[in-house]
């Protein structure tokens, strides 16, 4: 099993047509201490190998959640994940402690752009209105919850905006692979 202290969950249904997400989960991909993990890639049946994911998870400090955001929530296959993997008495509930502390960062695009996310237009409130469920999942699981790296109005980004919104996604990775390791009361890091 890979070594890594950040684990991103890539799930884009369709990458090849990704303009963003793909370009982030490059960035990610060339920073040591960092494993994407392309959930459409790894499962095109949707078979979940529930051990395989949990065994990623217990091994990572912070979980990246990165796609496009579908029908105001994540693509199907993420779903699925979330479903298969976040196991009661495990993630969460009595007794679950495996994602006690680890962060959660919700990094995501849309197509619309932001002030597409308010009363009277496109979306009808804020952007913000749709991230109660991620957050939520993160509280149930003892996650610490990151400000989301969000790109409105992705179908129509110039470059500048790409570049800048890769770079800000690889700055805030790098700055938190440069902190050390949390420690374990076994006195390992990493789950090591």
């Amino acid at each position: 099993m890979p070594n890594h202290r950040v684990l991103v969950l890539y799930a884009h249904p369709a990458p090849h047509r990704s303009r963003i997400n793909r370009r982030l989960a490059e960035a990610a991909r060339a920073l040591d201490g960092v494993l994407v993990h392309d959930l459409y890639e790894t499962y095109p049946d949707f078979y979940i190998d529930v051990p395989r994911e949990q065994a990623l998870l217990e091994q990572a400090e912070l979980v990246v959640f990165l796609h496009p955001i579908r029908w105001y929530s994540m693509p199907s296959l993420m779903k699925e994940w979330t479903d298969s993997v976040l196991e009661p008495g495990w993630a969460y509930g009595p007794g679950a402690t495996a994602l006690r502390g680890k962060g959660y960062w919700l990094a995501v695009t849309t197509g619309s752009p932001e002030d597409a996310y308010q009363a009277g237009e496109r979306h009808g409130r804020p952007f913000e209105a749709y991230l109660p469920p991620f957050e939520q999942t993160a509280l149930l699981c003892g996650m610490h919850w990151w400000p989301p790296h969000i790109l409105h109005g992705a179908n129509g980004a110039d470059q500048a905006a790409i570049e800048a919104h890769v770079a800000a996604f690889r700055a805030r990775l790098e700055a938190f692979l440069l902190t050390p390791p949390k420690r374990h009361a076994d006195g390992t890091a990493n789950g090591k």
